[in-house]
Order: structure tokens, then C-alpha cells, then sequence
């Protein structure tokens, strides 16, 4: 096996550092990228998307790149850094955002707030506050957020399911007044003809979904991507054997959820029971 070459040290940035390491190991054993498919697995587009910066990849894939190069966790570890970097983060949701604009279909899990798409001017504020937005910071915010929901709201948009725990019908705003607009604002979109909406009760117990905010995005050319957030973390997800595995789990989570209708009378009753005054 030829002597391995350390790192250059060329590329500071996390994720390029990354790419560039993966194609020194590979230059070194003058692979193409159809070779190193054969010998290791997964579409030979994969690597080189993970050697141009476009792809990270999945830590099942990097780990499999480690123990056929014999590079220890190497890999891995550059792997986690690139995942790790915060501008990488920025760049990730600004081409979801590109790609939510021209979805013609999406399916949605949100584990513990009403989905973006679904929000009143009034819960996207406060949910704001809380994160420390302020100012015309978090007026921006909250008019971007109210700009992207109109894609539900015009003729022609694309076709939305939204699968809501509970949970988020259970955690309301401080403001009476502003919590029963937000449940009137879900009611009302359950009559939309393009959207559709089902409440997963507490009792459906953990899932595959657990925790994880999921959302498929299918574009006109049938491609579909998965965009996924857990505690502070998001993750653009290209490839398709992982885009496959989540859109199983959530299938299953669908499953589980009651009948739009039945999850319709749901949320009205939330609305009929929610208070008009702040308790005291």
C-alpha cells in the first residue's frame, strides 16, 4: 500500500478539508470514482460530490471510506468537524430555502412547534423571543417566515401534509388571544385543498421520528430531499438511500396518525376548550 500522505493543512476551512482528504486517498490509489464504488458501495456521484464540497455524505458511508483506506477514523473525525461548522450550517438552509421555493409536494413532522408554514405572524414572533432575536432582526425574521407561508396560499402551490404531535397543541402561547388565532389559522388551513394536516396523539408512545423535525421536499424533476433538525442542529439530507430510510420512518409515523378529519375535530375542540383570558 503506498505511504499515506498526511494532511496538507491547505484548506483551513472544516469541510473543505475534508474533500480534500478524501481525494488525496483516492488519487493515491489512482481510483475513479466508479472503482471506488465497486469496492466500497454507494453511487460513484456520492464521492464525487463529497470531493467537490457539495455532499458530506453519512457518517456510514465516511466510516466505510475509513476501513477500506485503513485510515482509522480519520475520516470520521474531519467528518464530524465539517458537520460541526456553523457557516456550513447557513449555507445548508439557504439552499433548503431555494429548494422549498420550487417544491411541488412536501411532507412534514414537527415533534414540538406548529411548522413554519403553518404559523401566524404572532407564534412566529414569540417563538423568536425565545431564541434572543430582537429588533429589526426579529422583524425580518417574522416577515420572511409570513413571505414563505403564501406558498401554501397561492394557486398552484405545491401539496403540503403536515404531521403535528400533540405536544404542539399543547404548549400555547402566552397570549390567550394569540394562541386562539393560531388555532384558527390550522383549522382553516385543514379545509385548504392542498394541505393536509394530522395530529399524532401522546399516546402513540416514541417513533422513528422521535424528537426529529422532518421535512421532504419533492421538486418537478421527482427528485426528493430531506431537511432534518434535532436540539440546535440541521442537516440537509441529498443522498438517496438516506432520504429512503427517513421517508420509511415517516410513512410509519403517518400511519400511526389519525384521519385528517378525525385530527380536524381535534384541534377544533383545542380551539373550543382554549381560554380567552390570561389565567390569574
Amino acid at each position: 500500500m503506498p505511504q499515506r500522505r498526511a494532511i496538507t493543512g491547505r484548506s483551513q476551512e472544516p469541510r473543505a478539508r475534508f474533500a480534500e482528504e478524501l481525494r488525496l486517498l483516492r488519487e493515491e490509489r489512482h481510483l475513479t470514482f466508479r472503482a471506488l464504488a465497486a469496492q466500497v458501495g454507494w453511487d460513484p456521484t456520492l464521492f464525487s460530490k463529497m470531493e467537490k464540497g457539495q455532499s458530506l455524505g453519512g457518517p456510514e458511508t465516511v466510516v466505510a471510506l475509513d476501513t477500506f483506506y485503513g485510515t482509522g477514523d480519520k475520516l470520521l473525525t474531519l467528518w464530524e468537524l465539517a458537520k460541526a461548522d456553523p457557516t456550513q450550517f447557513m449555507e445548508r438552509y439557504r439552499l433548503y430555502m431555494m429548494l422549498e421555493a420550487g417544491a411541488v409536494s412536501m411532507w412534514q413532522y414537527s415533534p414540538c412547534i406548529v411548522p413554519g408554514l403553518l404559523q401566524t405572524s404572532e407564534y412566529a414572533t414569540e417563538l423568536l423571543k425565545q431564541g434572543g432575536l430582537s429588533g429589526t432582526d426579529l422583524d425580518g425574521q417574522v416577515a420572511a417566515r409570513m413571505g414563505r407561508r403564501e406558498l401554501l396560499l397561492t394557486d398552484g402551490g405545491p401539496q403540503f401534509r403536515a404531521i403535528i404531535s400533540e405536544t404542539v397543541l399543547r404548549s400555547p402561547l402566552r397570549d390567550p388571544a394569540a394562541w386562539r388565532a393560531q388555532l384558527s389559522h390550522l383549522l382553516a388551513m385543514t379545509v385548504r385543498p392542498n394541505v393536509i394536516i394530522q395530529v399524532l396523539p401522546l399516546s402513540t408512545g416514541l417513533h422513528g421520528l422521535t424528537n426529529t423535525y422532518t421535512m421532504f421536499l419533492r421538486g418537478a424533476e421527482g427528485r426528493t430531499v430531506a431537511w432534518i433538525e434535532t436540539g440546535q442542529s440541521g442537516e440537509l439530507i441529498q443522498e438517496t438511500q438516506a432520504v429512503e430510510v427517513l421517508q420509511l420512518q415517516y410513512d410509519r409515523v403517518r400511519d400511526l396518525a389519525p384521519s385528517p378529519d378525525r385530527s380536524r375535530e381535534f384541534i377544533k375542540r383545542m380551539l373550543e376548550e382554549a381560554p380567552c383570558e390570561p389565567s390569574t
